[in-house]
């Protein structure tokens, strides 16, 4: 599994307090529909890690909730997506259920560092998002009927990966003291390594224009938002804090990016899961 790096040692930050899913009205639960409370049940189990929310109540709470996590495909947003998110439990960090009035969110993991082998820390929380409509246009007439146990025998994460589906990955720095400099660094090597696996070693010159996009001049503190955004004509488009820092066409790059969180070796398994599962739940549909 390719790590992410940092040259120097990072002290352990306060965690955050945790929260619980919020409750809206139970109009909203009809409007999700029975497919989502299904789905949301589901990721009540892995979520559910505060003592004080026992597991069936976190369960009640998405069944009856436009806050479940991961939002899959099943839930009708149209009409209430700005007031939607998710809220990651290990981090109490929100995620907007949509952006980009189409992609939809679906799975949340965390990116963690182990320091000397002794601890982890929470580097970032990450959120992954697709366009319903792009993925039914590209997968549904290979892949539509089959279940999230048959797709984990063919090339469906690679298709993901290599169709031109317009996704983003969001990135929420948890880590108070990381530095732009720390994440160029990191993506140097993970990313690297990902485009010498997908295209071989000469390369060079496209990661140091991916990586020459996190100058020294962006601060990052905790709560900073950075978006890795593939579009039509598989395009990568960089935006940090709400500002475009660069964009990049590249069908190799975004594969390499996409891999680091649902490809072979994620940085979170059960995050890459959860997004088959969405992603089953809808070419199903």
């Amino acid at each position: 599994m390719v790590s992410l790096r940092f040259p120097f040692s990072f002290p352990q930050p306060p965690k955050p307090p945790r929260r619980t899913f919020l409750r809206p009205s139970y109009a909203a639960a009809v409007a999700a529909g029975g497919a989502a409370a299904a789905v949301g049940f589901v990721a009540a189990a892995r979520n559910s890690t505060n003592p004080q929310t026992p597991f069936l109540e976190c369960a009640l709470n998405l069944l009856f909730s436009s806050h479940s996590s991961p939002l899959w495909a099943s839930l009708s947003l149209a009409e209430n997506s700005a007031a939607s998110s998710v809220v990651d439990s290990k981090t109490g960090f929100s995620f907007p259920s949509v952006i980009g009035d189409s992609q939809q969110l679906l799975g949340i993991g965390l990116r963690r560092k182990a320091i000397l082998g002794l601890k982890n820390i929470n580097v970032y929380a990450f959120g992954v998002y697709a366009d319903n409509d792009d993925i039914k246009e590209s997968l549904s007439e290979k892949y539509g009927k089959l279940t999230v146990t048959e797709l984990q025998e063919k090339d469906f994460d690679k298709d993901v990966m290599e169709c031109d589906i317009c996704m983003t990955v969001r990135l929420q720095i948890v880590y108070g003291k990381l530095s732009i400099r720390s994440v160029r660094s990191a993506f140097e090597e993970s990313v690297g390594n990902r485009l010498q696996k997908f295209g071989g070693s000469d390369n060079k010159e496209l990661l140091d224009k991916f990586t020459s996009q996190f100058k020294d001049e962006y601060k990052i503190p905790r709560g900073s938002v950075i978006d890795l955004s593939k579009e039509r004509g598989h395009v990568l488009r960089t935006i940090i804090d709400g500002k475009e820092v660069g964009s990049i066409q590249s069908q190799l790059l975004c594969r390499a990016i996409l891999d680091l969180y649902i490809g072979e070796d994620p940085f979170d398994k059960q995050a890459k899961e959860d997004v088959r599962q969405a992603l089953t739940s809808i070419l199903q549909k």
